[in-house]
């Protein structure tokens, strides 16, 4: 039940904990690739329309990452892309066909959403999903699925080659300057629709920014260097994991317990393979580090 192997690698010298990690990173990046392969081939090919199907995967949290999923293939991108210059009407068609805002009080905002979804609707054959699918209880208010696709809506009115200038990112500063958009000003003073709150900003947090650059910038970088054969490409994601900040959950916390503390966010996705491909399933023989632990055993023996 706990992280036996923390003390150990956190013993070790620089070289051999990144020479480690490094195995560990390899490992996640090529699981995860099956993913974006996956959504790929659902795209036809387009890898603007891969890049967006994984947004939406990666906005949610996990009890909602799949009805953004479900969303994005209800409204593709070709159409959010021929709406683009007006970023109302793309907020009109992710909230109309996300359910969500049947559930609330109508206000003059709102009810204008509506009214332009059953245009945009009609005009582009989108079906609505039924909110019973989102999850919603426990939910942070700064998380909200219906604040998410509000401010998904901006980031992709932003510009129209958004995944261009994601596979450009080399920085923890380059991904907040991309991703952390500000919702429009209704969303000011509104976390859910047809009821007022505090008066500020609604963006995009770091927090959450840097999770999309793990989860979605580095992966996407990745893939997309192994697809198209640009090493540089693929060296750009590890170089990216180095420079954002380790990931803080319940894994991390394990680690941390056990005596290893992740520098960056290279580290703390390799720890995450190993907590949860080797650790929980007890591949000691099998995983990088405990094959190093054997082998100094068998040394020290002889």
């Amino acid at each position: 039940g706990t992280y036996a192997c923390g003390g150990y690698l956190a013993a070790l010298d620089g070289l051999q904990r990144t020479e480690i990690c490094t195995a560990l990173i390899f490992d996640r990046l090529q699981r995860k690739m099956r993913t974006v392969e996956t959504l790929h081939g659902e795209a036809d090919g387009n890898w603007n329309q891969t890049f967006y199907l994984l947004y939406f995967r990666t906005l949610g949290d996990r009890q909602n990452q799949e009805a953004f999923l479900r969303l994005a293939r209800k409204v593709p991108y070709k159409i959010v892309l021929r709406e683009r210059l007006a970023p109302h009407a793309v907020e009109a068609m992710l909230l109309g066909a996300s359910g969500l805002l049947e559930l609330y009080r109508g206000d003059a905002y709102t009810l204008d959403l509506r009214r332009s979804f059953e245009y945009l609707a009609a005009k582009y054959g989108i079906e609505a999903t039924d909110a019973s699918e989102w999850a919603l209880t426990e939910i942070r208010p700064a998380n909200h699925p219906v604040l998410r696709l509000a401010q998904a809506a901006e980031f992709f009115a932003q510009d129209e080659f958004i995944m261009e200038r994601a596979m450009a990112c080399r920085t923890e500063e380059e991904i907040r300057r991309l991703f952390c958009v500000e919702a429009s000003d209704y969303w000011r003073t509104h976390h859910i629709p047809g009821i007022a709150g505090d008066d500020r900003p609604k963006r995009l947090g770091t927090f959450k920014a840097n999770i999309i650059g793990i989860n979605l910038v580095s992966v996407l970088q990745f893939a997309y260097g192994s697809y198209t054969g640009r090493e540089a490409l693929r060296d750009s994601a590890l170089t990216l994991l180095e420079r954002l900040p380790a990931e803080d959950n319940r894994y991390m916390r394990g680690w941390h317990d056990a005596g290893l503390t992740p520098r960056s966010a290279f580290e703390s996705q390799a720890l995450l393979q190993l907590a949860t491909e080797y650790c929980a399933a007890k591949r000691c023989a099998e995983c990088p580090v405990g094959r190093r632990i054997l082998n100094n055993l068998k040394i020290g023996n002889n």
